[in-house]
């Protein structure tokens, strides 16, 4: 495990961009798998894949590029790396989507987490991985019968 958290390292160091959106892909399409299987429960030979691959590609065409963009304005809006600062990073962040109203319970803590102890260029990948679950949610919640 520790030699794979050094290759990400350094990919993300040598490509920070690109491993962003290569890891929000990733864990939408994970967040998809695990909808289907542990909450839906259709089991391997009734997953769809061409609904798992949609998934994916919100997070490498709309989830990777929008929000890690976002990162980097939100971060020249508010500098800093206080509490203060990690504060209003949080605030600004979840002024948007009124489907935001339902994760309050989750993402505030996140985020301020997020903003006061993580680099930047490691935020996007925090998010995803927090994400996961909520990707599991929303994937259930916009495709149940």
């Amino acid at each position: 495990m520790a030699a794979l958290w050094r290759s990400y390292q350094s990919l993300m160091t040598k490509r920070p961009w690109t491993v962003q959106i290569v890891t929000a892909g990733c864990l939408v399409g994970v967040g998809d798998v695990i909808s289907q299987q542990l909450i839906e429960h259709r089991g391997w030979a009734n997953h769809s894949m061409i609904r798992t691959t949609k998934m994916m590609g919100i997070g490498f065409f709309f989830v990777g590029p929008v929000v890690g963009g976002w990162y980097k304005v939100l971060d020249k809006l508010v500098a800093g790396g206080t509490k203060t600062a990690a504060m209003k990073k949080m605030l600004v962040d979840q002024d948007y989507f009124d489907a935001l109203i339902s994760n309050y319970y989750l993402w505030p803590a996140v985020q301020i987490g997020n903003f006061y102890f993580i680099p930047l260029h490691h935020r996007l990948a925090v998010v995803q991985i927090v994400a996961v679950v909520w990707n599991s949610y929303l994937s259930w919640k916009a495709n149940k019968m």
